[in-house]
C-alpha cells in the first residue's frame, strides 16, 4: 500500500499544533483526519477506519490512555502513537506495557513524528514483504508442533472468506488469533471489531450490534451505525458467542444468510460486508441439547474450526513465552532483562495453567517485579502462580462501566421511564438522554422488556 492509501487520525486539543502536526504528515503523503477531542475522536473512529492514531496525553474529558482503551474495545489491530510533555515520561513508559505502540515527547520533532509513523504503519499493514511474511502472525508466540499445525490451517482458511469458529479455554489466546486470521486475510486493510458477548448487557447488545436510527427513541438525536456497519469490508470478531441471547441468535443467524442488518427503530434493511470470526469456551453441542443455542447457527458459524489447545497441552512453548514475557516487560522498564533459574523454569512447565497463556503472562510479571536480583527463583514463582490476581482497570474505564450499569439498573427499576429515572438521577431530562446516547442505551427496550414478562 502506498503511502496515500494510509489513513491517520489525529488527536489533539490544541488546533494550532493539531495543524501543524497534520501539515507534517500530509506534507509525506498521508490522509489525515483530525479531533479535537478524545470524544470526537471516537465519534469519527468507525467513519474514518484509520491504520494508525496519534494522539496527545493530557487532554479533558477522555485523555489519551481512556481514547486508546476504547480504541483497543474497537479494533486490536490499530497501533496508537501517544505525544507526551516531559513531565509524562512515567506515564508514556506505563502506556507501552498497556500496548501503546510508542510515544513522543514535546516538543515534536517533525523528521521523528514522520519516522515513528512509517515504523507503526509499516508493522501493522499486514502487507507481507521477503522480510515480514509471517508478520501476519507476530503477536503468537509458538514453537510447538501442535500450534505450527493450527496456525498453517488458520494461515490456509485467512486466505478464503469462511466463517470461523475457534474454540478453546479462556486465556489460550483466542482473540489474537483471530486478529492474525484478519491480518493474513484480504480483508487486511480493513476494520478488525472485536466483541465481548458477555462484557455488553443483554439490553445494549442489540443496539451496539445492529445500532439504531435517528429518532427510533425519545432523545435519539443522532443515528448510531452499530458494530456490523463499523466492521463493513473488514473483520466482526464475536468473543463468547456460545453466551448470546437466544433472541439475538436469531438476527445473527439472519446476518449470516442474507448479509443485512436491520437498526433499532428501522424498516430498511442495510447491506453488510463482514467476514465473521466466533469464538466460545463452552461446549455448543451441549449447549445445543439445553436449549441454550441455535442448531442452525452453529452449522453455520462452524465452516471451519479451530480449536486452541490448553497451555498444559503445550509444554513446550512455555519456556519460549515466558522468554519473551520477560523480555516485552523488560523493554518497557529500560531495564536488563532477568532470568529464571532451571529450577524455576522448571516450575513453569509443571504447572498446571487452568488459566493458560494469559495466568502464565500474570506469573512472569508478578515474578519480575518482586524480583530483587537478576535471576527468577522458584519459591519466587510458586508464590505467584498461588497468588490470585484481579486486573486494575484505569479510572476513565471503570467510571464508565460503572456509569452504564447503574444506567442500566435504573431503567430497570422505572421500567423504561426516563423522567422517572432522571428525577432519582439529579439530572434534568436533557442531560439524561445525552447520557443515555453516550452509552448508546435505548429506553423503549426497558418497556418492552417490561410488557413481555407482564404478558408472560
Amino acid at each position: 500500500m502506498s503511502k496515500q492509501g494510509y489513513r491517520v487520525l489525529l488527536v489533539d486539543d490544541e488546533a494550532d499544533l493539531l495543524s501543524l502536526w497534520k501539515l507534517r504528515l500530509e506534507g509525506s503523503g498521508y490522509e489525515v483526519e483530525t479531533a479535537l477531542s478524545g470524544e470526537e475522536a471516537l465519534a469519527k473512529f468507525a467513519l474514518v477506519n484509520p491504520h494508525l492514531v496519534i494522539t496527545d496525553l493530557r487532554m479533558p474529558g477522555i485523555d489519551g490512555l481512556a481514547l486508546f482503551e476504547a480504541i483497543r474495545e474497537k479494533n486490536k489491530a490499530v497501533p496508537v502513537i501517544i505525544i507526551t510533555a516531559h513531565g509524562s515520561i512515567p506515564e508514556a513508559v506505563d502506556a507501552t506495557r498497556q500496548g501503546v505502540f510508542s510515544f513522543l515527547t514535546k516538543p515534536i520533532d517533525g523528521k521523528e513524528l514522520i519516522r515513528e509513523t512509517q515504523k507503526a504503519l509499516s508493522l501493522s499493514s499486514g502487507v507481507e514483504t521477503p522480510e515480514s511474511e509471517d508478520e501476519w502472525r507476530s503477536d503468537i508466540v509458538a514453537n510447538s508442533a501442535a500450534m505450527e499445525e493450527l496456525l498453517s490451517r488458520a494461515k490456509l482458511v485467512a486466505e478464503t472468506d469462511a466463517t470461523v469458529l475457534i474454540r478453546g479455554e479462556s486465556g489460550t489466546g483466542k482473540e489474537l488469533l483471530a486478529i492474525a486470521i484478519h491480518k493474513a486475510s484480504s480483508r487486511r486493510d480493513g476494520p478488525f471489531i472485536p466483541v465481548n458477548c458477555t462484557a455488553i448487557p443483554e439490553s445494549l447488545l442489540e443496539s451496539e450490534l445492529f445500532g439504531h436510527v435517528k429518532g427510533s427513541f425519545t432523545g435519539a438525536s443522532s443515528s448510531y451505525a452499530g458494530l456490523f456497519q463499523s466492521a463493513d469490508g473488514g473483520t466482526l470478531f464475536l468473543d463468547e458467542i456460545g453466551d448470546m441471547p437466544l433472541h439475538l441468535q436469531v438476527k445473527i443467524l439472519r446476518v449470516l444468510q442474507e448479509r443485512q442488518i436491520r437498526p433499532v427503530g428501522s424498516t430498511t434493511p442495510v447491506s453488510v460486508d463482514v467476514r465473521i470470526i466466533s469464538a466460545t469456551h463452552r461446549d455448543l453441542e451441549e449447549a445445543i441439547e439445553s436449549q441454550e443455542f441455535r442448531e442452525d447457527l452453529f452449522y453455520r458459524l462452524n465452516v471451519v474450526a479451530l480449536m486452541l489447545p490448553p497451555l498444559h497441552e503445550r509444554k513446550e512453548d512455555i519456556p519460549v513465552l515466558a522468554e519473551y514475557f520477560i523480555a516485552t516487560l523488560s523493554g518497557t522498564s529500560g531495564k536488563p532483562a532477568k532470568k529464571f533459574t532451571p529450577e524455576a523454569m522448571q516450575t513453569l512447565v509443571d504447572a498446571a495453567w487452568p488459566g493458560n497463556v494469559r495466568q502464565l503472562y500474570n506469573v512472569v510479571e508478578h515474578a519480575v517485579a518482586l524480583s530483587t536480583s537478576s535471576l527468577i527463583a522458584e519459591d519466587l514463582l510458586h508464590d505467584a502462580i498461588k497468588q490470585h490476581q484481579k486486573k486494575i482497570l484505569p479510572l476513565a474505564e471503570a467510571r464508565r462501566q460503572f456509569e452504564q450499569q447503574y444506567l442500566l439498573q435504573l431503567l430497570q427499576t422505572t421500567k423504561g421511564n426516563v423522567t422517572q429515572a432522571a428525577r432519582i438521577a439529579h439530572r434534568n431530562r436533557t442531560d439524561f438522554y445525552k447520557i443515555l446516547n453516550r452509552h448508546h442505551i435505548v429506553p423503549s427496550l426497558f418497556k418492552t422488556s417490561a410488557a413481555e414478562k407482564v404478558s408472560s
